[in-house]
């Protein structure tokens, strides 16, 4: 019998081999309810159709298309540079990824040769964009449990993060920092001093995030066997990031295809084994704690000054020669990545985006939620950290 969802509980006799659930709405034994599309335990607007027997989840179906949609399409039809602020829609906490994917995509392309101090640059942008997202997915996860005090924590501690990057680019969310050939600018008089400041103001309440949360009686009774995700799922399924890593299988982009300066830092993927929401969260606060880390050596080794952008074209008028390439990213969520096809004209003639979401929040998602209790099922959607625009894009 497949274990759906749930590590350590029985299925329903419902339930037959193969996870499936023959239901007759009419018999009046099954329930159709709707959860979302107003965040149901997810960053976006996505919608679940379940049939539930009593309280528990017999099937489950995900409604997209409630936020943004159709970007591919739209960026064939604007100029190379006019996509940059689009790129952003496709996954709103985390601008940046798509930001350099695409505009590392481009530079291949076009044989444009980064200089150094920008990639130094563009890989502290990444990993302050992965913990103000990472801090934003903790607070949702306590969240989800009812856990207010340590969620508002994290929310803080995220708005510190978003005020550095205001400091950098004058904005907090859609930053369009990244472009092609390099970066806007070099960091600002005193950032460097002022981000390190930043750091040391929010670890003690990630310490205390972890104490309060991780030995709480209650987050370990209903998080712990919750959302179990079968390693024999990960390659099925194309799972990513750390609802990989949670299982045991330590798949991450910048380690297994290293880019920008990663390859100049210390660092390990961080892994767990229990492949449930405990674990996951407990992983993504490690990674948290990593990202730390990492800030800390980019801060020391990124140039005060120096070259922060290719000499290039007019944008307006910029053609890249015809050619194909895939260029990704280790993002929160897993591999973030970018097929871009080009015809020698000032326009992409192709674009295929590869979120993480379209797997854990579809297909994967859909799986676990069989035999859930309703009360687990925003918790559960939140420890697979998705964003459904990457789902319509």
């Amino acid at each position: 019998m497949l274990d759906y969802g749930l590590k350590n509980r029985e299925l329903f006799p419902e339930t037959k081999s193969d996870g499936t659930v023959d239901i007759d709405l009419s018999s009046g034994k099954y329930t159709k309810v709707w959860q979302g599309p107003n965040h149901p335990g997810i960053t976006g607007n996505m919608s679940l159709e379940l049939t539930l027997l009593g309280d528990e989840v017999m099937e489950s179906k995900t409604h997209v298309g409630y936020l943004h949609r159709g970007f591919e399409k739209l960026m064939e039809r604007r100029r190379f540079i006019n996509n940059f602020p689009l790129v952003c829609r496709i996954c709103v906490p985390e601008p940046d990824f798509n930001e350099y994917c695409y505009a590392a995509a481009l530079e291949e392309l076009a044989g444009v040769e980064v200089p150094e101090n920008a990639l130094w640059i563009r890989t502290l942008i990444l990993e302050m964009a992965r913990l103000q997202s990472y801090l934003m997915w903790l607070s949702g996860q306590v969240g989800a449990f009812g856990f207010g005090i340590p969620s508002q924590w994290m929310l803080y501690c995220r708005d510190r993060v978003l005020d550095m990057f205001e400091e950098l680019s004058g904005a907090r969310i859609y930053h369009i920092y990244m472009l092609p050939g390099g970066v806007r600018d070099n960091l600002p008089k005193g950032f460097k001093a002022k981000m390190r400041e930043t750091l040391n103001d929010i670890v003690p309440l990630l310490r205390d995030y972890e104490r309060v949360v991780f030995n709480n009686a209650v987050f370990k009774k209903r998080a712990k066997g919750l959302g179990y995700i079968n390693p024999d799922w990960i390659e099925e399924y194309g799972i990513t990031g750390p609802n990989a890593r949670g299982a045991g299988v330590p798949k991450d982009v910048r380690k297994d295809n290293p880019y920008l300066k990663y390859p100049e830092l210390e660092f390990l993927p961080v892994t767990e084994t229990d492949s449930d929401v405990y674990a996951r969260a407990h992983l993504r606060w490690r990674d948290v704690m990593m990202s730390v880390d990492l800030i800390r050596q980019i801060l020391e080794r990124t140039p005060d000054e120096g070259a922060f952008k290719a000499d290039l074209p007019s944008m307006l008028h910029w053609k890249i020669p015809a050619g194909e390439t895939y260029v990704n990213a280790e993002c929160t969520r897993g591999e973030y990545g970018y097929y871009i096809v080009t015809d020698g004209s000032g326009y992409p003639r192709r674009v295929n985006v590869r979120g993480p979401s379209y797997t854990h929040a579809v297909t994967l998602a859909e799986k676990m939620m069989v035999n859930c209790n309703i009360a687990d099922v925003a918790a559960t959607l939140v420890s697979l950290h998705t964003y459904p625009p990457e789902v319509e894009r």
